[in-house]
């Protein structure tokens, strides 16, 4: 006897991945959503007649934006699936050769952020026919290959959709790596235009609501019981709070488990706004960017909890920042990898919520409590909130410093305002000295520390949270890199303010360049001098009048007075604003008990770096292995 027919659908394979895409849910602790808002694209003649035409088809399910750079409108696309806590997100797609390579960028700040990207690069013809087709690398060892295999290292999950009818295993593993807190990151299908364009009987049962149950990992018995029992031995413990703190909704049972035991909290920079900056027991950030109090807390520890956290560089301080010998770590994670990034002491692979609040239980019940005294803690923080209100405001009679201006913001903004930032100089000083009260008010990209990113981010924010004031924190260098989305937040009708500190160049590397026995080499944006150095004046640019050209609010600010105008008014606008603000170089934050490795050059005929290099090797020495 025959069995029913199958019911099917004969769509082109770009009309059944988009068909797909508006069909997909997530579901966490029992609130369903849909997972993708829509697609950010610019079209060129590998899509705009296969994702292209299904796109325009398809008008009333997901939501276009128009793209102005490829790179720029995948920030976009990550900031907001961060801001989202990952639970919602936006595809992009592009032409082939340089639009997809466009993307590989931001293909590594997704991955390294574990932030769910879905990218669609169009690719060359399957058939070969037209061969080669424009824009086409020929790569004549192996003609498989074409330039979307650059996203294969920088992706979680990488395909190429070579017939039709491999869509369908395809887009279900893609969707199970976008929807696993422990492996997102970005996702990359290939669509070879010609296969876009052709069509295939897909079962209808592809295209029915799918639910994806974020399902929260339960931490082991045992595992809870070991880290337990290492925390009650512990006289000076540590929490270092991470970004997964905030994707795993942790924040009340972080605060819980600290206020229960008396234990101080740090953060890295993507778990900053956990905890209030007022609260008693929070020292902010740890690390190369961190606070005194912190990296002294830091020192002493013999025991620290990371949870949520890839436990980076920065936040280790180069593996120099616990310093006390028998220190141990319990992390806490739902990603092995990172679970494991420590060898001495104990891991819960686990979500961050059941797991810190199955601590507390276990440590309440035998009333644990740390060595440190209330006295000692509120002594560390009173000087620390001293210091910060000396940076805030400091003064120079040469102009505005970098921290007195972050000060004014800071005091300036709403509570629930939200600043996002990325590279340079100023996620160093927001670490240290931003104060945020509310959680997901503070917005860094630092795993892949991206210059570039701070305009796209601050529009994809602004998309996550149209109901809030959204402030782009950028340096010159960075807005020269990728400032495109600054026009797609006017076309879009969703007002970012853009606030660029102007501080004539790349003088976070200069001033690392400095402190390592070198001159001021290629860092300055400065026109060249008679000797044919580029060490003339600086370079003239008027920020202000580039923003008004495309048609944003801008004004310049060269004392605190006209940057508090300026703020008022651009609150008050109703469209994209920039304010553009010059400093002296030279004014941001550094140390506070933390180093950072950098290669020093081992032979050098200049004095100044043989004694960088004698530094260099006096620290190395302190690195320990966690």
């Amino acid at each position: 006897m025959r069995g029913a027919t199958m019911e099917t659908i004969r769509l082109t394979m770009a009309q059944a991945l988009i068909r797909f895409l508006d069909q997909q849910y997530v579901e966490l602790d029992g609130v369903e959503s849909k997972f993708f808002q829509g697609v950010m694209g610019i079209f060129g003649h590998g899509n705009v007649t296969g994702i292209g035409q299904a796109l325009e088809q398809s008008r009333d399910g997901l939501h276009f934006i128009q793209g102005k750079n490829e790179q720029g409108m995948a920030h976009a696309a990550i900031a907001f699936a961060k801001q989202k806590n990952r639970l919602a997100a936006y595809a992009c797609t592009s032409s082939i050769g340089p639009g997809a390579l466009n993307m590989v960028t931001a293909a590594g700040v997704a991955t390294v952020n574990r932030i769910p990207l879905l990218l669609l690069p169009g690719d060359i013809f399957a058939s070969r026919l037209p061969d080669p087709v424009l824009q086409q690398i020929e790569y004549p060892m192996d003609y498989t290959v074409s330039a979307n295999d650059a996203f294969k290292p920088v992706s979680k999950f990488w395909d190429r959709i070579s017939r039709p009818e491999q869509l369908v295993p395809s887009a279900l593993h893609a969707m199970r790596v976008l929807t696993d807190p422990a492996e997102t990151g970005a996702v990359t299908l290939s669509l070879p235009q010609d296969v876009q364009c052709e069509a295939y009987d897909y079962p209808a049962s592809f295209f029915a609501k799918r639910v994806h149950r974020i399902e929260r990992r339960q931490p082991s018995e045992s595992s809870i019981s070991e880290a337990a029992q290492l925390i009650a031995a512990a006289r000076y413990p540590l929490i270092i709070a991470g970004g997964g703190v905030h994707y795993s909704y942790a924040l009340q049972e972080l605060q819980q488990l600290a206020e229960a035991c008396q234990i101080p909290v740090t953060e890295t920079q993507a778990g900053k706004s956990s905890m209030s900056w007022q609260h008693p027991l929070s020292f902010g950030g740890i690390g190369v960017t961190g606070t005194e109090p912190a990296n002294q807390l830091a020192a002493e520890a013999d025991l620290v909890i990371a949870v949520g956290t890839r436990l980076s560089d920065f936040s280790t301080a180069s593996k120099t920042a616990f310093k006390n010998p028998d220190a141990k770590f319990v992390n806490i994670n739902i990603s092995g990898l990172d679970a494991y990034k420590t060898s001495g002491g104990g891991r819960i692979i686990a979500d961050a919520k059941l797991a810190l609040s199955q601590l507390s239980m276990q440590l309440k019940a035998i009333s644990y409590q740390s060595s440190y005294s209330a006295e000692q803690l509120q002594k560390l923080k009173q000087a620390w909130d001293a210091e910060v209100d000396r940076l805030y405001d400091a003064e120079s009679m040469h102009g505005l410093v970098q921290t007195s201006v972050l000060g004014e913001i800071n005091r300036f903004i709403g509570e629930q305002d939200i600043v996002v930032c990325a590279a340079g100089s100023m996620p160093g000083d927001l670490h240290r000295m931003w104060r945020t009260t509310q959680p997901k008010t503070y917005h860094m990209e630092y795993g892949f520390s991206c210059m570039g990113y701070e305009v796209s981010g601050a529009f994809g924010v602004k998309l996550a949270e149209p109901e809030r004031e959204v402030y782009a924190l950028v340096g010159d260098g960075s807005y020269l890199m990728l400032h495109s989305e600054l026009l797609t937040s006017l076309q879009e009708g969703m007002k970012i303010t853009i606030l660029l500190l102007d501080n004539h160049g790349y003088q976070c590397i200069h001033n690392l360049q400095r402190e390592h026995g070198s001159g001021s080499f290629g860092n300055e944006f400065r026109v060249r001098d008679e000797q044919g150095q580029l060490a003339g004046e600086y370079l003239p640019i008027d920020f202000a009048a580039h923003a008004r050209s495309m048609g944003a609010n801008a004004y310049t600010a060269t004392t605190r007075e006209q940057l508090r105008e300026a703020l008022a008014r651009a609150k008050q606008h109703a469209t994209t604003t920039l304010i553009s603000i010059p400093v002296l170089p030279g004014t941001n934050t550094s140390g506070y008990q933390s180093w950072w490795q950098v290669g020093v050059a081992e032979v050098s005929t200049q004095p100044t770096v043989q004694a960088a290099y004698a530094s260099y090797q006096k620290n190395v020495q302190q690195i320990k292995q966690l």
